[in-house]
């Protein structure tokens, strides 16, 4: 099982770079052709809504992703580090109205469209994504 990790600064012109590299391991993996969209998308989602809590809260320390390769998935974890004190709705369960928490309720929602094993976790040091796609076996030549 192979990892790759990215850490990155909370600034929006990172989270390209991130479905940059979340496709390119994808297709390496044996994501389906097909799926690489889905897979830039719910990317460029989870790490948009990361760097947006961040930058809601004034954190400077860095967005993480980790993509994993495995025998039958692809996974792919998107964490940030904003404590939330009452569950997994993340940006609005904070309850301190903070701005973007409509746009972050909008991002788990296009991401739970594109993604059929999709979890979401917070607690008191931060949140976390799972997503995961299968994977066809691909013959390393």
């Amino acid at each position: 099982m192979a990892t790759v990790e990215l850490l990155f600064s909370a600034l929006p012109e990172h989270v390209r770079t991130a479905r940059l590299v979340a496709a390119a391991v994808a297709r390496r993996s044996g994501v389906d052709e097909t799926a690489l969209d889905e897979v830039r998308l719910a990317v460029g989602e989870a790490c948009s809504r990361a760097v947006g809590l961040h930058v809601g809260h004034g954190l400077d320390t860095p967005v993480r992703v980790r993509l994993t390769e495995g025998e039958k998935a692809f996974r792919i974890e998107v964490g940030d580090d904003v404590p939330t004190v009452h569950g997994p709705g993340h940006g609005s369960a904070n309850g301190d109205g903070a701005e973007g928490d409509d746009e972050s309720d909008l991002g788990l929602a296009v991401i739970s469209g594109l993604v059929d094993d999709f979890e979401v976790t917070a607690d008191e040091h931060g949140g976390l994504i799972r997503m995961s796609w299968p994977v066809t076996p691909v013959s390393r030549a």
